[in-house]
């Protein structure tokens, strides 16, 4: 797998881009929060709990208002992966979905351990955060995706049966690769969507999630 080469920008689009990043991971991390009360429940369940308008601020889930979801948490180790990716990208052995499962595998080491173990020098910054070692009820599928070390494949995919958004929640990083194709974003997080959720539903719903943010990262409209 490989990119393009990135766009060429004067300091002012690469300010604007970085406001683009932030804003995505502080949006995707806002609708999670906001989204983390009614997850499960149907539209009319939502209506009947929270009024006709539905949720429209945030409401108390894991103990709070505004918790951090296992979508946030799994978002973040997202960009993990993709960054050590690009760090590896000139050493000869460069695989991103080999990068991402790693940073994945971290994260499940979040769900388990009650905090960082420093003697894990590896892990890098975002696995000693303790603040991450919280679980948010993770779905089953992520735990059994992600229980060992064997990565799912689009061929061999981990839970091929399984259709759940967790995949696609995970993916508005990919498309922050402003300098790739989009059908190179697309197929990336297919590939790392197979590593949990093996249904095509999850895994064409997170590169068509992907290619949408990318669209927008890269100036376009939402229409």
């Amino acid at each position: 797998m490989g990119g393009t080469a990135g766009p060429v920008w004067g300091r002012r689009e690469q300010q604007d881009f970085r406001s683009r990043v932030r804003g995505t991971l502080l949006g995707v991390a806002l609708g999670d929060a906001l989204g983390a009360p009614v997850d499960g429940m149907t539209a009319d369940g939502i209506r009947q709990a929270h009024g006709a308008e539905g949720l429209t601020e945030f409401a108390p889930a894991h103990g709070r208002r505004g918790a951090v979801t296992h979508h946030t948490q799994l978002t973040l180790f997202s960009v993990d992966g993709l960054i050590r990716a690009q760090v590896r990208r000139d050493t000869g052995a460069w695989h991103p979905p080999t990068d991402l499962h790693r940073a994945y595998l971290r994260w499940a080491t979040t769900q388990r351990d009650w905090g960082p173990d420093e003697r894990r020098k590896d892990d890098g910054w975002l696995a000693r955060e303790e603040w991450l070692y919280a679980r948010r009820e993770p779905a089953r599928t992520l735990l059994l995706g992600l229980g060992d070390e064997t990565m799912g494949t689009p061929a061999a995919p981990k839970n091929p049966g399984e259709a759940g958004p967790e995949a696609a929640a995970r993916s508005a990083p990919f498309g922050l690769l402003v300098g790739w194709d989009p059908q190179l974003v697309a197929q990336l997080a297919v590939e790392c969507a197979a590593q949990t959720h093996g249904h095509p539903v999850a895994c064409l719903a997170a590169g068509a999630y992907a290619v949408i943010v990318h669209a927008l990262a890269r100036g376009e409209s939402l229409d």
